[in-house]
């Protein structure tokens, strides 16, 4: 039986926050409210865009104004994605190992499906992951849980490991009884992790063949 490792993109495969911070400050301007510094806006980085967008600006998820901004995060976004993002140092080889263990790997990421498979593509990741599962481009977005429960059927497995670097993806690993790694080069803390309650923490890529082979 296939055995998955699912894989956060933002803050944990992708340092994403030079574009993601960009195009929030852009959209805070242009809608008149306070600016952010980007170190103020670290913490945005993982959650559903909407629900950022309803702490940020005081329009609740599912309403018109929060769509505007979502959609207005979006347009200014299309030119960041890959300009405003790099790959971590030590992906390519611990992806490459996890695949040389036989486990299927995938993308679970509350990012549109657009813009994770562009940065797949972009970073050369494309030939070691095998799916991408991400949201549509409007609205409020999946769940975590959503998402891994779509990964793990996309990749035909029922046992598998979230990876990811916030309080979200370890919640969405537990609502589909898996366990997961939580990663310290991202955008969460380890407090949020612990508390979280992540199964394995991890401090750098090469980490994570060991401790995905302890888990699975």
């Amino acid at each position: 039986m296939a055995t998955a490792v699912l894989l956060d993109l933002d803050g944990c495969l992708v340092d994403s926050r030079r574009g993601i911070a960009a195009s929030m400050r852009h959209v805070l301007a242009g809608a008149g409210l306070p600016d952010r510094s980007p170190a103020e806006l670290e913490r945005f980085i993982g959650p559903p865009l909407a629900h950022n967008f309803e702490e940020l600006a005081g329009v609740p998820v599912g309403s018109a104004e929060n769509d505007a901004l979502v959609a207005a995060y979006r347009a200014h976004y299309d030119g960041q994605v890959i300009a405003g993002s790099e790959l971590f140092a030590g992906i390519p080889e611990a992806l490459a190992a996890l695949r040389a263990a036989g486990h299927r790997l995938a993308v679970a990421t509350s990012k549109p499906t657009r813009y994770a498979r562009q940065l797949v593509e972009a970073f050369g990741l494309a030939g070691a992951i095998d799916h991408v599962e991400g949201t549509g481009m409007t609205g409020a977005s999946a769940s975590k849980a959503e998402l891994c429960a779509a990964a793990l059927t996309a990749l035909g497995a029922q046992r598998g490991v979230m990876v990811g670097d916030r309080r979200f993806d370890v919640e969405g690993a537990r609502a589909n009884g898996l366990p997961s790694i939580g990663v310290l080069w991202g955008f969460g803390s380890r407090a949020e992790l612990e508390a979280a309650g992540a199964t394995a923490l991890a401090t750098t890529p090469a980490e994570l063949p060991r401790l995905v082979a302890e888990l699975l």
